[in-house]
C-alpha cells in the first residue's frame, strides 16, 4: 500500500539546515510538515563522515545555532560525535522528533501547477503532497570518487572517507590516502599512528594555517563562566571571521598576513626544503578552502608516510602506479577525495511550472537568488543552495539567515492570500548581475581547480562577500523580491501565471 502524506510544508534533509528550518516552522506555529531524511538518523555530514579525527574546523561557539548556542566551558571543538548528539538534542529539545521520516530518499518533486502545490515522491513509493517544499540537502554530502583506470582491481579495503570502514583495521598495513584536504588532513595523524606505511597522493597543495588547541586554556575556561561570556565570545568569533577571514578571498587586507603566516608555519614544521616546496602552493590563498590544522604538517614528517605529488596513472590489484612508472604497494586505499558539490539537488527529479525541469537548467551550473529560491519554481526553497556556502565563517549562521527569509515569505504568502510565490525575474537578475560582479573580485573564477566550481569553470558553491552582507541583502522586504503565483486551469492542461 502506497503511505500518502498531506502537509503545510516538506522539508528534505536532516542536517544543520533542515533541523534549523523544523525549529522556525514550529516556532511559527506551522504544525502540519515532515522532514524527509534519506539515512536512518539525522545529522547530514556530521552523520556520515566518522573517520578518526573528524571536526569541526570552526569555533562551536560560533558552529552552532544562535538559538540553542553552543555552551562548553572546556572544548573549542568538539568532534564528530559530540556535535551529532548536539544536532540530536536541538531536535529532541524542540520537538521534532515527531515531524521526522528516515530512509525516505526522495526520488521526484513536481510542482502541480493548477493545484499549485508539491507532489514529492520517495523511493519507498511514499507520495507527499505539500504547500511548500524546503530542499535542505546542503552540499557536501555525495562523495566523490576519481574514475582512476584499474580501481576495480584493486584487492584490498577501498572506501571514501565519508563512508569509513570502521571494520578495516589498518594496524601493520599500507595505506594510501588520494587527496589532500580537510579530511585527508584530519584522518592522516591517527592512520599512520597505526599503519606500517601511509602514502599520501597530493594533486595540488593547500594553504595550511594553525589550528587552536582543541580544548580551552585554565584562563579562558575561568573567563568562559563569567556572565554574558559566550555570547560575547560567539560575537566576537563572528566579527572577526567577517574583518578577518573574508577579505582573503576578495584578495583584500588580509589575504598578505595570512599567506605570510602560511609560509611561516610551514617553514617552521617542515624542515626538508623537498617536502617543503612540494607543500607550497602557487596559486592565491584562499583558491582552495584554507585547512585550519596543527596536526597535518607534523604527520607527514613522519618516517613511515610519504607524500606523492606525481599523477597517480592507475589502481593495481595490490597498490597504485603514478605516472612516473613507480608503484607502490597498499593494502588500503582511502579516497579523501572530497564531494561532489556543485551537483546540486541531484539524483533528485525536481520540476516546476509548466514541467521544467531543475536539473536541465542547472546543467551548465546552478544558481539561485541568495541560493535559496529559483524563478519559475513556486512555494520552493533551498537552504545551502548555490552560491551560499561561506569559506570564511559559519555555515550555521548563513543557513539562519535563509531560514528567516523563508518564514518572511511564507507568512507574506499567507497575508496576501496567493495560492503559491515564487523569486521575481528582476529580482533575480539584478542578484545575478551583482553576483557576477562579486565573483569577478574573488581568488576563484581564474583560480585553481576545486569543489568551489563546476566543471565548466564556473563558479557555483561559495559566497563572495561577508556574514553581515549576507544577513544584510536578505533584509530586502519580500515583496521587493517575490512575486505571486495563481493557479490557473482550463479543460487540456494546467497551468500557473504569475500575477
Amino acid at each position: 500500500m502506497v503511505a500518502e502524506l498531506d502537509v503545510e510544508v516538506a522539508v528534505v534533509g536532516a542536517g544543520f539546515g533542515g533541523i534549523g528550518m523544523g525549529v522556525a516552522l514550529r516556532e511559527a506555529g506551522v504544525a502540519r510538515f515532515v522532514i524527509l531524511e534519506e539515512a536512518d538518523d539525522l545529522g547530514g555530514v556530521w552523520r556520515d563522515n566518522t573517520y578518526p579525527g573528524c571536526a569541526c574546523d570552526v569555533p562551536s561557539h560560533l558552529y552552532s545555532f544562535s538559538f540553542a548556542p553552543y555552551r562548553s566551558t572546556s572544548c573549542r571543538y568538539p568532534a564528530q560525535p559530540e556535535i551529532l548528539d548536539y544536532l540530536r538534542g536541538v531536535a529532541r529539545e524542540h520537538g521534532l522528533e515527531p515531524h521526522l521520516r528516515f530512509r525516505s530518499r526522495v526520488e521526484t518533486a513536481v510542482y502541480q501547477d493548477g493545484a499549485a502545490r508539491w507532489e514529492i515522491t520517495t523511493r519507498d513509493g511514499a507520495r507527499i503532497r505539500a504547500d511548500v517544499v524546503v530542499f535542505a540537502a546542503g552540499q557536501l554530502h555525495r562523495p566523490h570518487v576519481p574514475d582512476i583506470p584499474g580501481r576495480e582491481s584493486f584487492a584490498g579495503a577501498m572506501f571514501h572517507s565519508a563512508a569509513w570502514d570502521h571494520d578495516c583495521d589498518p594496524t601493520g598495513l599500507d595505506v594510501a590516502v588520494i587527496g589532500t584536504g580537510s579530511s585527508a588532513a584530519q584522518l592522516l595523524p591517527d592512520t599512520a599512528a597505526r599503519a606500517r606505511r601511509v602514502t599520501v597522493y597530493q594533486r595540488t597543495p593547500h594553504w595550511v594555517l594553525p589550528k587552536p588547541a582543541a580544548d580551552f586554556g585554565p584562563l579562558s575556561r575561568a573567563a568562559l563562566r563569567l556572565p554574558g561570556a559566550h555570547r560575547m565570545y560567539r560575537r566576537a568569533l563572528y566579527t572577526g571571521a567577517d574583518l578577518l577571514l573574508a577579505p582573503i578571498m576578495r584578495r583584500g587586507w588580509s589575504a598578505r598576513p595570512a599567506r605570510a603566516l602560511a609560509r611561516m608555519y610551514l617553514r617552521r614544521s617542515i624542515s626538508d626544503p623537498e617536502l617543503r616546496a612540494a607543500l607550497t602552493p602557487d596559486y592565491p590563498i584562499g583558491g582552495k578552502r584554507i585547512l585550519f590544522d596543527s596536526a597535518y604538517y607534523p604527520t607527514l614528517t613522519r618516517p613511515n608516510v610519504e607524500l606523492v605529488t606525481d599523477p597517480i596513472a592507475r589502481i593495481t590489484p595490490g597498490g597504485i602506479t603514478t605516472g612516473d612508472g613507480r608503484h607502490r604497494p597498499a593494502d588500503v586505499i582511502v579516497f579523501a577525495t572530497g564531494f561532489r558539490a556543485p551537483e546540486f539537488l541531484v539524483p533528485m527529479e525536481v520540476r516546476g511550472r509548466g514541467g521544467r525541469s531543475l536539473r536541465q537548467e542547472w546543467a551548465a551550473g546552478a544558481e539561485a537568488y541568495m541560493g535559496l529560491a529559483v524563478p519559475g519554481y513556486p512555494n520552493a526553497f533551498l537552504i545551502a543552495g548555490p552560491n551560499s556556502f561561506t569559506p570564511a565563517g559559519s555555515n550555521p549562521t548563513l543557513k539562519e539567515h535563509q531560514i528567516a527569509y523563508i518564514i518572511d515569505c511564507l507568512r507574506w504568502r499567507e497575508r496576501t492570500g496567493a495560492a503559491a510565490i515564487e523569486v521575481g525575474e528582476v529580482a533575480m537578475r539584478r542578484y545575478r548581475r551583482w553576483l557576477k560582479r562579486s565573483l569577478a573580485a574573488t581568488v576563484w573564477p581564474d583560480g585553481v581547480r576545486s569543489w568551489y566550481r563546476h566543471p565548466n569553470g564556473r563558479v557555483t558553491n561559495p559566497w563572495p562577500a561577508s556574514t553581515r552582507a549576507f544577513a544584510r541583502m536578505l533584509r530586502a522586504p519580500v515583496d521587493q523580491t517575490f512575486v505571486p503565483v495563481a493557479a490557473v486551469t482550463d479543460d487540456r492542461h494546467f497551468t500557473s501565471a504569475i500575477i
